[in-house]
């Protein structure tokens, strides 16, 4: 079973389940069946903490990924890990690209993904 857990700030609303759906599709694609991954909808001062706390800069970014290095639950569901999405950041970069917030939202989840997934890029 694919197990997506969503968490936000309760000043933000957007649409969870498409979220969710495009999560669970790309899992799927995947072949990962049995797999939780947590999203956190923040703003862009708790976005800013993280990327002090863990990659020592002081900046707000649009999406942090943390992996749990292949945890496994008390149930054996692989563990993938979190996802940190920064709300303001992602309403503005979709004003800016002329995109529902949803849509940018769901970019940038699955930008994230890939990340927990072994996708890396360069900086």
């Amino acid at each position: 079973m694919i197990s997506v857990l969503i968490t936000s700030e309760s000043r933000y609303k957007f649409e969870r389940p498409k979220i969710r759906q495009a999560i669970i599709r790309l899992l799927k694609e995947e072949k990962l069946n049995d797999v939780e991954v947590s999203v956190a909808v923040v703003g862009s001062r708790k976005i800013r903490q993280l990327n002090q706390q863990y990659r020592k800069i002081d900046v707000v970014t649009d999406v942090l990924s943390f992996s749990l290095e292949e945890a496994r639950g008390p149930n054996g569901q692989l563990r993938l890990g979190d996802i940190v999405l920064c709300y303001p950041v992602a309403r503005e970069q979709a004003r800016i690209e002329n995109k529902l917030v949803v849509d940018k939202m769901i970019e940038l989840v699955e930008h994230g993904l890939k990340h927990l997934l072994g996708e890396h890029h360069d900086e």
